[in-house]
């Protein structure tokens, strides 16, 4: 583990590194979402209660739970998971779409967007009234994709097998949401032997690589006046901070401040942003909202 406490404490400080550190640690609960396309938050609880699970709410978001006392396999017993009316997924990667606050009507791309956890949550949040393209260039996981958006009922996404990266610059869309591959650096597994071998110089470089092909991508396909959320969930600046400044410095681009209340932050370099610390709730994650001049 010494090569990522190394970085950590390099930008962190050791301080905050061991907190860090700590952070990966933690065994999370499972947490859900509602799919207000197939049931409301007051079924679910009601259901939950009913199957003796007991849950905690979360300040920002209706449709986000907490479960107390059960694991995954459990909740994927239930009826309600089997048909789609709820999903399990992470606080930390609700946040995104959230953020987004996508819009009825909009034209929205998502670049990176197996296994669909985000892309089928911008299709509840606008009530399946946008038009969504969601972009994986993974066979396997494009068909991961398309189970969960019909699963879901996401009627709004057109699925597309695609690189993101080689979109054609003549599409434009109002709003897009690049939640990019990364060296996962902020959902490590500390005891995990296999964390050390995977997570090398190279992985990172090659997630870095990506992340400025795609943004890049992103910029260029973004209307004028549309915004867009960069995510990812690691917690290193090479892969969040200094893959969004240089778009900053060429001024197409502006921070549209993000409001993180209630959420256990790093600090950032990007005024506005975004970085959440791995926690017993949370996994570490970084976010950026950008709008185009």
């Amino acid at each position: 583990m010494m090569q990522i406490e190394e970085r950590l404490e390099k930008q962190y400080g050791s301080k905050l590194a061991k907190e860090i550190v700590k952070g990966y640690g933690c065994k999370r609960p499972v947490t859900l979402r509602v799919n207000t396309l197939k049931t409301s938050p007051e079924e679910v609880k009601d259901k939950l209660t009913k199957e003796q699970i007991s849950y905690k709410e979360v300040e920002w978001s209706k449709e986000a739970l907490v479960l107390d006392n059960v694991r995954e396999n459990r909740v994927q017993e239930l009826e309600m998971y089997q048909n789609g009316e709820i999903y399990v997924q992470s606080l930390s990667s609700m946040l995104p779409p959230i953020l987004l606050n996508p819009k009825p009507g909009n034209d929205i791309l998502d670049m990176a967007a197996a296994p669909g956890g985000k892309t089928t949550q911008m299709a509840a949040l606008t009530s399946n009234l946008a038009h969504i393209t969601a972009c994986e260039l993974n066979r396997i996981r494009t068909e991961r994709l398309k189970y969960n958006v019909q699963k879901q009922g996401a009627s709004s996404v057109y699925v597309m097998e695609k690189d993101a990266r080689n979109l054609d610059d003549f599409f434009s869309f109002d709003q897009i949401l690049l939640d990019a591959p990364c060296s996962g650096s902020g959902t490590l597994q500390v005891e995990n032997e296999k964390v050390k071998q995977n997570f090398t110089e190279k992985l990172i470089q090659k997630s870095v690589a990506s992340q400025a092909a795609l943004l890049k991508k992103a910029i260029t396909v973004l209307k004028s006046g549309g915004e867009m959320v960069y995510s990812t969930c690691s917690i290193l600046k090479e892969e969040n901070e200094e893959i969004v400044l240089p778009f900053l410095k060429e001024n197409r681009v502006e921070v549209v401040p993000l409001e993180g209340q209630g959420l256990p932050l790093l600090p950032v370099a990007i005024e506005g942003s975004l970085c959440l610390a791995p926690n017993e709730w949370y996994e570490g994650f970084f976010i950026v909202k950008l709008r185009k001049k």
